[in-house]
Parts: C-alpha cells; structure tokens; sequence
C-alpha cells in the first residue's frame, strides 16, 4: 500500500497496514502535530482470554464511501487539518496485528488529537467492516457499536 498524493490516504488491505508510514506521510511543514491511533489484535474480548485471532470481511466501495464522508466532516469541522489516513485491515489478523490506522496532522495538538478521536469513532460506528473473532474450536461475529443485517460493524 503507497501512500497518495493528495492529502487523504483512505484505503482497506489485505495485507498489513503500512503504520509508520502513515504517520511519516502526515507530516507536512505547516504542521505541528501528527496523532496517530492503530487499533491492535489482542487476545481477548470483553472478560473472555484466548482469542487466537481475528478476520474482518468489508463491503470496499461502501467502505470507501464511508470513509470520505468521515474525512469530509472532519474537514468541516476543523478546516485547519492537514493530511488524514483512514486505514483498514481486512482478512485474518493474528494477536498484535494493527487493524485499523488513523492518522491525523494539523498545525495544533488539541484539533490533531479531536480530529483522530473524533475519526476513529465514526469509522467503528459507521463503516461497513465486520470482525469474527475467532477462538480455537469457535468462531463468533463481534458484538460492536454498529449493528448491520447479520453482523456487527467495528
């Protein structure tokens, strides 16, 4: 995965999310501040250990679709943002993998960090990405913030 030439990097991959990367593409000289937040594969969910891994199946151009609209509020509400990724895993991920990435700069911490917060909030509750996690023997569609059709949305 490359990172483009225009000031929105919003992809989903297969393979694995180019993190640092991202963060050093956001840097821009009329910025400040560069916020990076890597949602990470952990071992557990909720009060349940053993999570052996996680997969995550995606509707791309809707996701896509998703994502601009996310960037695009992020831009009406702080129109002083530099460069923003939104960045998303698909396919089974082991324990530590990154599986989503977003990275925001702007000339200022305070709108970096509300900006990331606010972007990593909307795209778990409104992209259509959907996790099973997966436990040895068992297999379970996550319970998440966003409920659609038959599974649930991360």
């Amino acid at each position: 995965m490359q990172a483009p030439d225009t000031p929105d990097w919003l992809a989903i991959s297969a393979e694995p999310l180019p993190v640092g990367a991202a963060a050093d593409w956001a840097v821009l000289p009329s910025c400040g501040a560069v916020v990076l937040f890597s949602g990470t594969a952990r071992e557990h969910s909720g009060d349940r250990s053993g999570l052996v891994s996680l997969a995550y199946e995606a509707y791309e151009e809707h996701v896509l679709a998703s994502f601009s609209g996310i960037v695009a509020d992020l831009r009406r509400q702080w129109p002083e943002l530099g460069r923003i990724a939104l960045l998303h895993r698909v396919g089974e991920l082991s324990v530590g993998d990154s599986a989503v990435v977003v990275v925001v700069s702007a000339p200022h911490r305070p709108e970096a960090f509300a900006a990331a917060r606010a972007g990593i909030d909307a795209l778990k509750a409104g992209a259509p990405i959907w996790k099973k996690e997966i436990w040895g023997g068992e297999e379970t569609w996550a319970r998440s913030e966003q409920a659609t059709g038959d599974r649930v949305s991360t």
